[in-house]
């Protein structure tokens, strides 16, 4: 059950009948002075710079507003592993009701699952599932389905030929292993639609997309297609192809992010794997409190990401799923 800390009331009801001047009639619940349970639920986020995560903090935040009587503290690892072990270590001796985890990286993912375990705090992880030590529950976009049907939408696009150039988000993180999956999945039946380069950014960073892309093109500039496993790192390849002279390739991204949404509608990107962040947000602060409440939750609750053109693109700019 939860570690349960007391709101007191009585001082925001008397603050509003100040504002009111007149007429204000305190509730029962305060004037004894109570409200309910503050639950705590810790929110470690690998890098507030980037969007996605981002969109989940916030989600994450207005759920927990419109639910009441939960408060989350939380902590940004600014793309640091170490710092982020610090950071949960933090939560545990505070000993948060439960964690929402989205790792920083493959590097001392492990660690804090571990720990938080042990102090019988249960980890709702998000978008990177640590390999060797899950969280109690882990959601994430079904990022296999969503690349595969890319890599597909792609070899159509291309009418089954071309050269693809794939910047690869961070080595041994869970978005970089299944999106490779998804899209090696994809393009298969594509035979002559071969794999040239790949290179791996450390941060999904759109200077990181500029900088391996131009690479790139300078030793394989019969590359046709650059697949970014971010939208940020798409952004940054197609600012590459810009300045290389280059309107002949093919550019696709994954993520959803505003930035990439508006790229699609604007012919920037070509398309991308629009991942619903607001919902997931919303989930993992729901699964948090039932994991807190002793209640037992699927390992993995994944969800779908859509393909998104210019076609369908407008929708999720003016609400983002």
């Amino acid at each position: 059950m939860f570690r349960i800390r007391r709101i007191a009331a009585l001082t925001a009801a008397v603050a509003a009948c100040a504002v009111a001047l007149s007429g204000c009639a305190l509730t029962q619940a305060a004037q004894e002075g109570e409200s309910g349970d503050e639950i705590v639920i810790g929110l470690a986020v690998a890098n507030q710079q980037a969007d996605f995560f981002n969109q989940i903090r916030q989600s994450v935040e207005a759920r927990a507003d419109e639910l009441g009587d939960v408060r989350v503290v939380v902590a940004d690892a600014k793309g640091d592993a170490d710092t982020q072990v610090s950071q949960i270590q933090d939560f545990i001796t505070q000993e948060v009701d439960a964690i929402i985890y989205i790792p920083a990286g493959a590097t001392a993912a492990t660690v804090p699952v571990r720990n938080a375990k042990a102090a019988g705090i249960p980890v709702v992880t998000v978008d990177r599932n640590p390999d060797g030590e899950p969280g109690d529950t882990f959601i994430a976009t079904d990022s296999v389905a969503a690349a595969r049907e890319l890599g597909v939408w792609v070899g159509e696009q291309t009418e089954g030929t071309g050269r693809v150039g794939v910047i690869q988000g961070q080595i041994g993180t869970t978005p970089e292993t299944d999106r490779d999956a998804g899209f090696k999945e994809g393009i298969a039946g594509f035979p002559d639609l071969i794999e040239v380069a790949r290179q791996a950014s450390n941060q999904w960073a759109q200077d990181e997309g500029f900088d391996i892309a131009t690479d790139m093109l300078q030793a394989k500039p019969e590359i046709t297609v650059f697949f970014g496993r971010a939208d940020a790192l798409a952004l940054g390849a197609a600012s590459a192809t810009r300045t290389a002279g280059r309107d002949d390739i093919l550019i696709v991204g994954f993520d959803g992010d505003v930035a990439g949404l508006e790229a699609v509608r604007d012919g920037v990107l070509d398309a991308t794997i629009t991942q619903p962040t607001q919902a997931m947000g919303a989930l993992a602060l729901d699964s948090a409190l039932k994991l807190a409440d002793g209640e037992k939750l699927p390992a993995e609750q994944l969800q779908e990401g859509v393909l998104t053109t210019a076609e369908n693109v407008e929708p999720f700019i003016e609400k983002h799923p």
